[in-house]
């Protein structure tokens, strides 16, 4: 044990620099406050119905909450038969947030520059550039836990991965394993997606060498070694895997129904939302210069030496009057400090100046063969950030490439950029230390200084002959502003102005800044080559470097300020008086409709009421295509009854009020129909319940004519269906009826995992009305039941079990194998 912790006390004693460097950086954390309190709002109103019956000990795989009605796997699910739901639950018990995953991205980046065979300081070094590029943070001020989740587990992958190529066969295809199936169960499928797009460059690459040397035998080897890995990782995960596929297509992100009056494609997203965040060309120099572009889209860096607040001095306001007015500005479109062609950006993509600099340096000196798949890569990833700026390429993938389609913010594919950036950089510091003859890295050392300081100078010197400083829109913003001052649009223009200058300001500060860490990591690297100072003595600093580096920027966008008090979202969230009248309404499963929020935004309702809206990414794309087509331009009072609506709340524009009405036409839970009414298509269907009576009339799509054999409807008068038990995954009803019926039920129609039964044995239902179900009622009295038991749940789970297993068995037999090794 003692020689154990001898032989790695350099990574123990780095693993403690790494917490005590998240201990002071995330200080409020560890003092019990978080970030992100709005997304924790919006998930929890998502979530209400199934924590509700989580905290009963219930699960719940369907939810009526939002939307009508959806999976509630797709929100929330325990997944508890994949190891991959423990290890999260253990690094969420140890940490605090977001503290576990900035472990997880230094020590997955540590493990990967270490297999690079990189000193430990450097390796640190490495991990500390990765982790602190600045789009990590803002996606940790931000709430997305997700996505940088999924981020944290680029290096290690690609550190397994290269561990099995060097014929490491069954310790790097047990870390790929683990480490993939942790990369899936993050289920950010869009950051797997773009990682996926970089392996298939590296293995391309790897081929070729292994054609070109002739070690095609042990290429292949570790290309099945490395199948079984990803083979291992998508049983670990089947359950999320399976039911996420089988949903994919019946969700929002799913193929259009309609062929007309649509904005959506026939399949995938629209392309305008998949770019809306498109990075600019030119926006790629924020990589080295962070406020190149006016860095976040508000205007709170403005202070009292700012222009813009001293135009606002110069017309009389008061310094305090003055600053305020300044930090507003960023309200009006066009006149934000970033004045990119994004809608708005929380930050740019800073990879750091003695990262970009030995980039550089990389790019020249660099012989390791994965030079061409790290430029590759960040070529790639680059131009397909560009979206909309550079449509040829953008395009090709948009509609050829399996999957792409489905994303959007396109920028967010320079993840993968950040990490190949300080690969390739500490790549060049390898390089030194292992080239003998130091001459000619001396001269290549020196044209990185010229080519790296020199386009610093230039943007420090004369950025306003470079760079335009201001938006597209700043005209629309000028005219608005003018409008609120009255028509003074003279005054608007010289705010205007000020802002401009203001931009170049912020951005001659950091090119400075930059061309100050620029020469210090040449004046380094010049003492290392030159054996004015040691590999300790380089490895520490640059180590020291780039943690100051990045810190500094970073502080302006993850601040102490940005945690909050942790609070019950109960307590945050108020009822309001209409709101508390409804909920003494016993009827466990009606709808409701707020005219004053937006169906699609509507994080507020689903706390109190099972509300017509809601807010997922996930919808189910009929629903979403519902709510365009009947309640964009007015509101189809016959859906909301369809749809058991059975209160509608307004809200006084004045005075905020709300207040609400009973819709006395609601349908109920089910009915049964007089009349069903066949349709040839989707469109026709949604054309035929714009104006029809719900109560009377089913619209039933042609290809569900076989499931209605009785079509004598509507001669039993006293006729009833009654919904006697409800759980939100399985609903009971009662029904009687002198004569066979067509039910209508107000619930959303998935056939994947509903099964219906009546007296206990399996029967067939359809589809009616565009979204909900309906079914043929035999004649007399019957016990109805729709129950939720999807297989790609609850069989994937036992897959996942099994995956688990293996995996355990095959991380142990690789430890097993390098402790035999080694004694």
């Amino acid at each position: 044990m003692n020689n154990w912790f001898k032989q790695n006390g350099i990574h123990l004693a780095i693993i403690g620099i790494f917490l005590g460097i998240c201990f002071f950086y995330f200080t409020p954390a560890f003092n019990g406050k978080t970030l992100g309190q709005s997304d924790v709002v919006g998930a929890q109103s998502t979530q209400k119905e199934i924590n509700d019956y989580k905290a009963k000990g219930t699960t719940i795989l369907w939810t009526n909450q939002i939307f009508g009605g959806m999976p509630a796997y797709q929100i929330w699910a325990p997944y508890s038969a994949s190891i991959t739901t423990w290890v999260i639950k253990a690094v969420q018990a140890i940490f605090p947030n977001p503290v576990g995953t900035v472990m997880l991205l230094m020590l997955g980046a540590y493990l990967l520059f270490c297999v690079l065979k990189l000193n430990p300081w450097l390796a640190a070094a490495g991990a500390i550039a990765f982790t602190f590029s600045s789009y990590n943070i803002i996606l940790l001020v931000a709430g997305h836990a997700n996505q940088a989740f999924a981020i944290a587990f680029f290096a290690p992958i690609l550190a397994g991965i290269i561990l099995t190529l060097r014929g490491k066969y069954l310790t790097g295809g047990a870390l790929t394993a683990f480490f993939l199936a942790m990369e899936i169960k993050s289920n950010h499928i869009q950051m797997t997606y773009y990682l996926l797009l970089a392996l298939i460059i590296l293995l391309g690459i790897e081929l070729y060498h292994a054609v070109k040397t002739k070690t095609t035998p042990a290429f292949f080897k570790a290309l099945a070694y490395l199948g079984g890995a990803l083979l291992l990782a998508i049983m670990v995960n089947a359950a999320v895997l399976w039911s996420t596929a089988e949903y994919s297509k019946d969700s929002y992100r799913g193929q259009s129904n309609l062929t007309k009056n649509t904005k959506e494609p026939k399949n995938g997203l629209d392309k305008e939302y998949a770019y809306q965040w498109s990075q600019g060309v030119g926006e790629c120099f924020t990589f080295l210069i962070p406020n190149m572009y006016g860095g976040g889209s508000g205007t709170e860096t403005l202070d009292q030496s700012s222009e813009t607040v001293k135009a606002f001095v110069a017309k009389g306001a008061t310094d305090e009057q003055a600053l305020n007015a300044a930090q507003q500005i960023s309200n009006f479109q066009g006149l934000s400090l970033y004045w990119g062609n994004k809608p708005g950006t929380s930050g740019p993509w800073y990879f750091g100046a003695v990262i970009c600099f030995l980039f550089v340096f990389g790019l020249l000196i660099v012989k390791n063969r994965l030079k061409w798949w790290i430029l590759g890569t960040v070529l790639l990833t680059m131009l397909l950030s560009f979206g909309r700026n550079l449509p040829f390429l953008s395009d090709l993938f948009f509609n050829y490439f399996p999957l792409y389609n489905k994303f959007r913010a396109v920028e967010s594919i320079l993840a993968v950029a950040s990490l190949c950036f300080p690969i390739l950089a500490f790549l060049a510091i390898q390089e030194v230390i292992n080239t003998a003859d130091k001459t000619v890295i001396l001269k290549k050392l020196m044209i990185t200084l010229y080519i790296v300081g020199g386009v610093t100078l230039l943007f420090l010197a004369i950025p306003d002959s470079l760079l335009a400083f201001h938006p597209e829109d700043q005209a629309m913003g000028i005219a608005n502003l003018g409008r609120a001052l009255n028509g003074d649009t003279a005054f608007a223009t010289t705010i205007a102005n000020a802002l401009t200058r203001d931009r170049i300001a912020l951005e001659r500060a950091d090119a400075f800044r930059t061309l100050i860490f620029v020469l210090i990591t040449f004046g380094l690297i010049w003492a290392f080559i030159k054996q004015k100072i040691n590999l300790t003595v380089v490895s520490l600093a640059l180590f020291a470097l780039i943690l100051i580096d990045m810190w500094q920027v970073d502080k302006r966008y993850l601040k102490d300020s940005s945690f909050q008090d942790k609070v019950d979202v109960d307590a945050l969230v108020k009822p309001r008086e209409v709101d508390q009248f409804i909920q003494r309404d016993t009827d466990p499963d009606y709808r409701v409709f707020d005219t004053s929020i937006g169906l699609k935004q509507d994080t507020f309702n689903p706390f109190f009421h099972k509300s017509v809206g809601g807010y997922s990414a996930a919808r189910l794309k009929r629903f979403d295509e519902l709510i365009d087509n009947q309640f964009t331009n007015s509101v189809n009072s016959n859906v909301l009854d369809m749809l058991n609506t059975k209160y509608i709340i307004t809200t006084d524009p004045k005075t905020q009020t709300a207040s609400m009405h009973v819709n006395s036409s609601a349908c109920g839970h089910a009915w049964f129909v007089k009349k069903v009414t066949f349709v040839d298509n989707a469109d026709q269907e949604m054309q035929a319940i714009t104006a029809f009576s719900p109560k009377d009339e089913a619209m039933v799509d042609k290809r569900f004519k076989s499931m209605i054999t009785d079509q004598q409807l509507g001669g039993d008068t006293s006729a009833k269906i009654l919904l006697t038990d409800y759980q939100p995954d399985h609903m009971t009803y009662q029904s009687t009826s002198a004569t066979g019926q067509i039910a209508v039920f107000s619930e959303i129609y998935y056939n994947k995992g509903w099964k219906m039964l009546i007296d206990g044995k399996e029967s067939p239902y359809f589809r009616a009305d565009y979204v909900l179900r309906a079914a043929q009622i035999p004649v007399g009295n019957h016990k109805v039941e729709f129950i939720f038991h999807p297989a790609s749940y609850y069989t994937g789970e036992k897959i996942s079990l099994a995956g688990s297993i293996l995996l355990v068995l095959a991380l142990g037999g690789a430890a097993y194998s390098g402790i035999k090794k080694k004694q």
